[in-house]
Formats: C-alpha cells, structure tokens, sequence
C-alpha cells in the first residue's frame, strides 16, 4: 500500500520507466548507440598501484582512457576483466558525456509533450524523471551488461584463433629429413628412399640416469641405453674412466643401430655439454673405425628437441599402456624421437580420454580459456592436419601407436574409430580401400575413404599382391573411373592405344601419366570437362593435382629450432623472466679480480663486471660479498650464443626507469595515483598487519592476521581452522586451528615452486606446499592429507572419558581428588597444554605428587615418549606398561 500521492507518483514512473527498459525498440536503438560510442577506462585500485609493476602482465592496461569498444580486437579485455576480479583495476564502460546528453536529448524529443500548459508542463517534469531512471538505472546498465559479455565473447574468439594458430604450427610439420649430399642437398623422399631411424637422447641427473633409445624407422624401440657418465666434469681417474666406457657403450650403440639422427632433449642447460658429448663420440668413431661407419651416417646430424610434448606423455597413461615395462625417462625419450619421426601422431597420442595435451602450454594467455573449449579447437585443428596428410591404414595395422590420428579422420570419431582398429589389426593388412566398407559401413565409408590411405607399407610391404596406385591419392573411390579415363585419354593423346583398357594397362596409364606429368601439365581441364561432357571440373582439377603426386606433403618442413630458440629451450627462462632492463635476483658462484660471477636458479650463467658493481667502484678487500649470497641486479645485455646474462648492480642505473615502452596501447595514459581518505586509512590498517594480502582463492583461506584469526574462531568449536598469510613473507602461510577454548595451534606452511617474475606471481600459491616433512600439491590436499586427520584425533582426545577440562593446576587438583577416593589406584587424565598450543598434557599420581608427560597431536595419531600411536587406548595401554619407565625428562 502506497501512504502518500508521493508514493504512488514514485511507484508509476518506477513502472514506466520498467517498461521503457523493456521496449525491444527502444533497447535496439539504444544499444546501436551504445555499442558504437561507449568507451572503457581502467585505473589501478590502490593495492593494484602496489602490485603492478612496468614488467607486469597488466602494465599495459592499468591506464587506459575512454577506449571505444571497437578498437578491442584481441584478448586484452580478458586480462582487464581477470584485474577487475582481482582488485586490481578499477574498469569503468560508459557513454561518454555527448553522446549521453545527445541520447537523452533524443529520448525526451520524442518522450515529452509538446503542449505548454501548466499541468502539461508538470507532467512533463514526471516524464523527465521517469526517463532519467530509465536509462541511468535500467537501459545503461543493461548495455554495460552486455558490452561486457561481447567484448568476453570476442576476447575469447580472438584468444581460441590463437591457441589454435599456435597448436597448428606445431602439429602441422613435416617429419624430418636427411639431407643427401650426392643429391646436392636435396631432401630425399624418407617414404621411399631411405628409412628415418632415430636416436633419442634424455639428460638424467644419475637418478635416472642420462638414456638414449633408438627407434627404427616405424617408431618402435629397438634398445635402451643408460650412460650417467657420459658428461662426467670431474677429472678424478675413476671418474674419468667410468666416463670413457660410456662413450665406448655410445659408440657400439650408434655402430650397431646406425641412426640417421640423434635428436637431444633440450631440457635445460646441462643438455649442452651432452650434445658436446656425443659429437665427440661421434669423431672417435669416424677416426678410429672410419670402415664402421655406415655410409648413410654420413651426413649424421645431431638437432635438439623440445621436451614438452614428450614430459606430458611420460606421465600419461597411453605410454604405460604402449610402454608397459619401460621407466619414465625411457618414456620421454621414445616421445622425443616419435616426435621427429611423425610430429602429427606423436601429438594425437595425448589426445585421448584424458586429453593430456591441453597441459601442453601454447599461448599465455590460454588460461582463459576453459578445458573444453581449448579442445574444441584442438579437435578442429587435428583433423585438419589429419585429413590433410591422410591416415596410412597399413602402417597403423602393424605399429599401434599410428592408430592415435584415426580418431580425427572424416566422418569417423573415438567409438568408430576404435572399432576400426581393432578390425584392421586383425586383419593385419588391406590391399583396397573397398575392404573398409563392411567394417565402417557404406555410409561411413563414403564420408572417410578419401581420407584412409591404402599402400604398401606395414606388414602389406612384404606381400607380392598389387595394390592400386589410386589407393594412395586423395581421389575418392567414386571418382576412380573418371580418374582412369583421364589417364587414358591423356596416354591416347600421347599416341598410346587406348582403346577397351583392361585392369593393368589402366594402371600402366597411370603410372605413365605420373612420370610424364608434362602431359597432364599440358590438359585443359576446362576443355576437357567440356569434351566428355561432364560438369566435374573441380574434381577433375583435384584429379589432376593427386595424378602427378598422391597425397602431396603440404605441411611445413620441419625446421631445427634456431639458436634464440635453442637459448629459451636450454635456459628454461622466458622473454618474460629474461629482458634487457629487468630487476632479476641471481646467487653468487665465484668472486674473481674484476668480475662476479652468478647463477640464475635455472643455472643460466650471469656475470656482473667490476665497474658495474656500484657507484663507488669495486675494491676487492673491502667486498662484503660471499659465495652463496643473493644479488639482485638489473640485465645490460643478455648474449644467446654464450648463455651469459650481464647484470648492473650499481644504484644508479637500478634507479632508472628499465625500458621505455613501444607497445603501450594508444589509449594509455599513465596518471598519478591521489589516495582518498579511506584509501589512506585501509593502507595504514593493512600495514599494522605485518604481512601482504595473498591473491589465493579458497574457502578456508582468508588475509587475517593472528589475532583476527583467533578472534574469528573464537565462538566455533574445537578443530575449526582457517589459513592465512605469514608474517614471514610471502613463501608462507599460517594454518589457525582451534584446539580448545581459548587455545589456538598455529603450523607453518612453506610454498615453493613459485614464479618470481613479478609481486603477483609471489603473491599466488606455491606450486608445492610443505608442513615438516609432508609436501602437498594444494591447499585441498592439505585440508585432506593433514588437517582432517588431525581434527579427527583432536576431536577423539576432548571426547574421551579420561580427559579433563582447565588449566594444569586445576587438572591436578582434580586428579588429587580421585587421588583421596582412590588411595590404593593410579589415577590419571589428559589435558589441554596452555603452553604448549596442539599438544596435551598426561597427567597421573602414582603416590603423591602429580607427574606429567606431553603427548603430541599428528595427523597420524599421537606422540607419545618418542613412539606413535593411532589411538588413545594404545597410549593408555602402552602407558599402563611401562609407567615405571618415565622418560628422563618427564615432568
């Protein structure tokens, strides 16, 4: 009920302005306007000011000004909108003040009456108010609603086109080839010509140790080698020796394979000197044995390969099902030399239920994107590739793992796919891809027959039986007739009978019009789709190209990784971590006349020369700089072909602003942050707090300091918990679990793993977790491996019949008590240690005086003298055993 005319007035223009709010029309119009005009501004909040730094991920974004919608054509607006959630900028999208005032100078043309009455005037004035609700709080909103969905959903499109770009460029590459130099360089055809066998080789620390495998030319492993002094340093005679018989090993291992290729895992810098290695064995063999070199080792080529395919398929599970007997790193490696081999099969071999390849990091930005929607793109992108190249039928039958790309040829999928396999493998081999079509059926068929290629490979390549040449091209069998006549009209325009062809002279001419292409270069199609009389000309265009090469190779060759890409992989930093100007944080190694030289934790070498060391100069005697300190310095120059990195430590050049930016987003302008009173207040609150507000995301993590944590638990029962942040820094966080009224246990947690690019990146959750000895990959694990157990015994101590309740002297008082009822028993109870926070107090009397002896709360059960138990009544019963053998330090 409405009290007053106000009211009711109020009430109506609320209910019309809904309704203009909800005109289809009127929305239309407004969001025309809105979209093309609005712009976003971002500043930062006052802790983002704090957090975000010129090497920061956001930058770029911290500023802009009245950006238009139009001009966001990439994937900026998600890490706008991923700062936004975080806190860290304020983002405002709005119409700008003409465009508003032009707007709501339209609405009310159109809106008010033209009449100039007194009470038209003042219904006029209603009018004007109902617009203003309207559109400030219903019409502008919604756009701002939807602005942000579409520049979400364009964001995102731009970011999938990416991901996608990135994964094609990696799957759509050409195996390797030997280069031939009788042929003057020319890349021999590795189908037909020669076979690539290869040997891979994985760096291990000595557990495991440094394995090399070789694959023949199928990818299968042939033999495993393990050579952990291969790139032995050290000049001790034993070492020495040990390191001398793993070159022997090495240099049988290549004699009796000989591989075309050693391919080397670049996975971090020690990978250099095992490179170094190999050649070395490489050139005892040809000095040594020159007659033991196989011929087709001439030209032996030794290229690194990135490990980042191969490590995700070391941990999943198809390589224990294709690998059953093999260690992890024996894994890796057949993944690296597959990976050579054929980069397209390697790669669809993560693609299955468990989809290990979209841990497979493509793009920086990929983390916006969900799991389902990077395998979206990930499915078009394979079978794209797939279908490009085709699926060699008879290669699969006889070596399983090719079997992972059938899954993405056309018209198939995983369950035909898998019934597929389990056919052709008990066929072993096909000589015609009409053999498929009972298997697949002929609908099927006809959609993925052009795409399955029937040759002589496998086991087919030992049999005696033909196998026409069409089955290997991308001519679908429905085409095969107009394919042959093709072929035998050209043939009978090169004088050749043509007349009433049977089945072999068709594939003689075939075969002729593939070794004389110049005559097939010579057919108008046009012309002749207009001769037989069959509109066909594209397929007869197709025809023609799969005549003069079937399934013709159109991936790009595969490129060794260029010596920048050789210094990432080897380094294990990124341009993010490593850039002319970056603050970075090395460990001093060795102090020598001039120079400092450091490590980065990867083990990429730095150097800081004496006159870049400080202002004042460098004096060795007075240096106050030992080996195993933490410098931090700024990168000068960073030399690839060397693996040095060049730093300043000199104030003067710290001080500096590091780079000035040339991408800066036309819409930046930087601005000058002035703190509002209430910005000013929460700064000096979070200050007395002794620790930095952590960015993690759980629900029993919140930023509270030690007294605000046990404030916050204070009325919740015994064995509530609650995580925060440290007073140690940001490598640490506090576990508040309450263990009794008034009584708190507070455990440290260490994180490790952390990427130090930057204050948010400390600021996020370790990779790894540590409390004592235990390690946990999360705070889920932690909550599940150690706090739930501990509770669980916390909660079975306070609920047990001889615990009591009070301080150490009340307890006592208690048990002298029972004492005085019972002279002839020894009395004893449990209690809460005040002193102690998370242990508990046995208490007994033997005779007079109270003793007292600690018992330890674990997540395994209980501590008590040294020994642990998973129950009371297994103290208590220990207890009762042996209570005349009191450790020496009882109480």
């Amino acid at each position: 009920m409405f009290e007053t005319s106000q009211d009711v007035l109020r009430g109506a223009r609320h209910m019309a302005a809904v309704e203009i709010g909800c005109e289809p029309i009127v929305k239309k119009h407004i969001r025309g306007i809105f979209m093309d005009k609005a712009v976003v501004s971002t500043k930062p909040t006052p802790e983002g000011s704090s957090v975000i730094d010129t090497y920061h991920q956001l930058s770029g974004v911290e500023w802009l000004q009245e950006k238009p919608l139009s001009k966001f054509g990439d994937a900026q607006w998600l890490l706008i909108q991923k700062a936004e959630e975080e806190k860290l900028l304020k983002v405002t999208i709005t119409l700008p003040e003409d465009a508003k005032k032009a707007l709501m100078s339209e609405a009310r043309e159109n809106y008010l009456s033209d009449c100039v009455s007194k009470s038209a005037q003042l219904w006029d004035e209603q009018r004007k108010m109902i617009l203003d609700d309207a559109f400030l709080n219903f019409l502008l909103p919604a756009m701002e609603k939807e602005a942000r969905s579409l520049l979400t959903a364009k964001a995102k499109c731009f970011l999938s086109m990416e991901y996608g770009k990135q994964f094609w460029d990696k799957v759509s590459v050409a195996p390797w080839k030997k280069k031939d130099a009788d042929k003057k360089d020319a890349d021999i055809d590795l189908d037909d010509e020669s076979e690539l066998r290869v040997m891979a080789c994985c760096w291990g620390p000595g557990k495991p140790a440094t394995t090399f495998v070789m694959l023949d030319s199928s990818g299968e492993l042939v033999d495993v080698l393990y050579a952990g002094s291969i790139s032995l340093r050290s000049q001790g005679v034993a070492e020495q020796q040990r390191k001398r018989n793993d070159q022997q090993r090495v240099l049988k291992f290549m004699t009796d394979h000989s591989p075309h290729v050693v391919c080397v895992g670049a996975s971090n810098l020690n990978c250099r000197q095992l490179k170094d290695d190999i050649y070395e064995v490489i050139f005892k063999m040809v000095e040594d044995h020159p007659r033991d070199v196989n011929p087709q080792m001439e030209n032996f080529s030794i290229v690194y390969g990135d490990e980042s395919v191969p490590r995700l398929y070391e941990n999943s599970r198809i390589s224990s099902d294709q690998l059953p007997a093999q260690s992890a790193i024996v894994k890796r490696a057949v993944a690296l030399g597959r990976y050579l081999q054929n980069p397209l099969a390697m790669v669809a071999t993560l693609c299955g239920p468990g989809k290990e390849i979209l841990s497979w990091k493509l793009h920086p930005l990929e983390q916006f994107l969900t799991p389902d929607e990077k395998y979206e793109v990930v499915e078009q992108v394979m079978v794209d590739a797939t279908n490009q190249i085709g699926f060699d039928v008879n290669l699969a039958a006889s070596h399983e793992w090719h079997f992972s790309t059938l899954q993405f040829v056309a018209g198939l999928g995983p369950r035909k796919a898998s019934a597929l396999q389990k056919e052709l493998v008990r066929e072993g081999s096909i000589f015609s891809r009409k053999e498929l079509v009972k298997p697949l059926g002929r609908k099927v068929f006809m959609n993925a027959s052009g795409f399955l290629r029937v040759r002589r490979s496998g086991a087919a390549a030992a049999s005696a039986q033909i196998i026409d040449l069409l089955e290997d091209t991308r001519i679908h069998p429905e085409s095969y007739a107009l394919a042959k006549n093709l072929a035998k009209d050209v043939c009978a325009a090169d004088g050749l009978e043509a007349n009433e062809m049977d089945d072999d002279e068709q594939e003689m001419a075939i075969e002729h019009v593939r070794e004389k292409q110049d005559q097939l270069d010579r057919l108008d199609i046009d012309e002749y789709s207009r001769s037989i009389g069959d509109d066909k000309r594209e397929t007869l265009l197709d025809i023609k190209l799969e005549l003069k090469c079937g399934f013709k190779d159109r991936r790009t060759p595969y490129a060794e990784p260029s010596p920048d890409e050789e210094f990432w992989l080897l380094s294990g930093e990124t341009e993010d971590n490593i850039s002319d100007g970056r603050i970075v944080q090395v460990t001093v190694r060795h102090i020598q006349d001039n120079r400092i030289i450091c490590t980065f934790d990867s083990g990429l070498k730095a150097i800081v020369m004496g006159d870049n060391y400080s202002d004042d100069g460098f004096d060795l005697e007075s240096l106050q700089l030992h080996e195993g300190d933490v410098l931090t310095g700024k990168i000068k120059n960073v030399n690839k072909n060397r693996f040095i990195v060049y730093l300043t430590c000199k104030q003067s050049e710290m001080s500096r602003w590091p780079f000035s930016r040339s991408n800066h987003d036309p819409y930046y302008r930087a601005q000058k942050v002035v703190l509002t009173q209430d910005d000013k207040a929460r700064k000096q609150k979070e200050a007395k707090k002794h620790f930095k507000p952590r960015m993690i995301v759980h629900p029993h993590f919140q930023n509270l300091t030690a007294e605000e944590a046990m404030q916050f638990l204070g009325d919740k029962e015994p064995g509530e918990k609650v995580i925060r942040p440290s007073s140690r820094g940001p490598s640490f966080l506090t576990l508040t679990l309450k263990i009794f009224d008034g009584v708190f246990a507070h455990k440290e947690i260490t994180e490790s793993g952390k990427d130090h690019k930057d204050i948010t990146s400390l600021l996020r959750l370790g990779k790894t977790l540590t409390i004592g000895d235990e390690t946990f990959e999360d705070l889920d694990e932690v909550i599940d491996r150690y706090v739930d157990p501990l509770v669980g015994h916390l909660k079975s101590m306070l609920s047990y019949r001889k615990f009591r309740k009070g301080l150490k002297g009340e307890v006592d008082d208690m048990l002298r008590a029972e004492k005085s009822e019972n002279p002839m028993r020894i009395v004893y109870c449990f209690g809460i240690s005040h002193e102690h926070p998370g242990t508990f107090i046995l208490s007994y009397i033997r005779s007079t005086n109270p003793h007292h002896e600690y018992v330890g709360l674990y997540p395994k059960g209980f501590r008590f003298r040294k020994k642990d138990f998973d129950s009371i009544d297994r103290l208590v019963s220990y207890f009762q055993k042996h209570i005349d053998k009191p450790p020496p330090d009882a109480g």
